[in-house]
């Protein structure tokens, strides 16, 4: 092999080690145009990103970013790094590191700064979803234990009902279990929407068998606290492509959260929740949750929605809502918030309703 096929070698070897990089190369000169940038990056952005300016690339703006590495790079022909978001063609955004390093000429100033652009957000979520986890895990512990011992008394009071033939005694003693599982599959669920960036399984289904679901599951949990559960559905609310499981979920905290709240106020001698579904105008439907508890000051409806901020002490994880708010964003709604002091809370989900349920509605009208 002679001196020129081994130089046409390792350019290609080269070149290959460049595109096989996990992450984007470019090279840049002092006005931002892209002057080389490996395969990774022309397969995402195109072969005409070359000669154009990074952040129209990058961002599709006509401005220098505030926090450039490579401006920084020219400037004190230094490494530097930082964090930025970049967009591809489709819309996509990610959240990426960026790495520049000076490229000398001969005379040793800055000719060129070589970039690396490395998506750092998929390892960024994975990590806070271990650590919402294992505070989750560390803030139930107290719940789950209370549980366990709710469900080995209902057991016990079933197996003495059983043994004296004692029907009442056993009933109670499956009430008993039924409410702890209840709470389990409650908590459980929210463990896994919070800890999990969960995709929504989105089908076609009637709001108002979700609400009526979400009624009946808490019928008794109402009626063993003194509380007046009130379902009020209009039937008329179209079929809409949405996530069961997470519309379901959504509405169970919120109404378990109005129980609650009904529950721990001691200045009212009677309390109610409504339930209801309707239209919230031509072209939006809405789920309200609503109680006369409470309430809530402007501190706390400030926070509510925030991971892990409770109001019920060692009783609560702070999870509900901040699940319910993920759920809701995923199904491209919006949450009201209405609350007074001493007065009550109601949380308010509105959806648009979408435009194949909106003319069927109208063809049947």
């Amino acid at each position: 092999m002679d001196i020129s096929q081994r130089s046409g070698l390792h350019d290609l070897t080269f070149k290959s080690i460049i595109d096989a990089l996990p992450c984007y190369l470019m090279i840049q000169d002092k006005n931002f145009n892209i002057l080389f940038a490996n395969h990774s990056f022309q397969s995402d952005f195109g072969a005409n990103a070359l000669g154009k300016q990074c952040y129209a690339v990058l961002k599709g703006v006509h401005h220098q970013c505030p926090d450039c590495p490579v401006r920084d790079t020219f400037r004190d022909k230094g490494f530097h790094v930082s964090e930025e978001m970049i967009y591809l063609q489709d819309g996509t955004v990610f959240e990426m590191l960026a790495f520049s390093a000076p490229l000398f000429d001969v005379v040793g100033d800055v000719a060129a700064s070589i970039k690396l652009l490395a998506n750092v957000g998929t390892i960024k979520n994975m990590h806070r979803e271990l650590v919402t986890l294992g505070q989750s895990i560390a803030l139930l512990s107290h719940d789950i234990k209370n549980i366990l011992e709710g469900l080995h008394g209902g057991m016990y009071l079933m197996e003495e009902g059983i043994h004296d033939l004692d029907q009442e005694l056993s009933r109670n003693g499956l009430d008993m279990v039924k409410r702890n599982v209840t709470e389990i599959t409650r908590i459980t669920q929210n463990i896994l929407y919070s800890a999990k960036d969960r995709q929504p399984a989105f089908q076609e289904i009637l709001p108002a068998d979700l609400a009526r679901q979400a009624g009946q599951l808490y019928a008794d949990k109402a009626q063993s606290i003194g509380v007046q559960l009130q379902l009020q559905v209009n039937p008329d609310v179209p079929a809409q492509e949405m996530d069961p499981a997470g519309i379901s979920r959504t509405l169970s905290n919120l109404v378990w959260n109005a129980l609650q709240a009904c529950q721990q106020d001691m200045e009212k001698s009677k309390h109610s929740v409504y339930l209801r579904l309707d239209f919230y105008d031509d072209f939006h439907f809405m789920f309200e949750v609503e109680d006369n508890a409470r309430g809530m000051d402007s501190t706390t409806k400030e926070n509510i929605f925030a991971e892990f901020y409770s109001t019920k002490g060692h009783t609560g994880t702070g999870l509900g809502l901040m699940v319910v708010e993920r759920i809701v964003k995923n199904h491209h709604g919006k949450i009201e918030v209405l609350a007074k002091p001493e007065k009550g809370s109601l949380f308010r989900i509105i959806f648009p309703i979408q435009l194949s349920a909106f003319m069927s509605n109208l063809r049947m009208q």
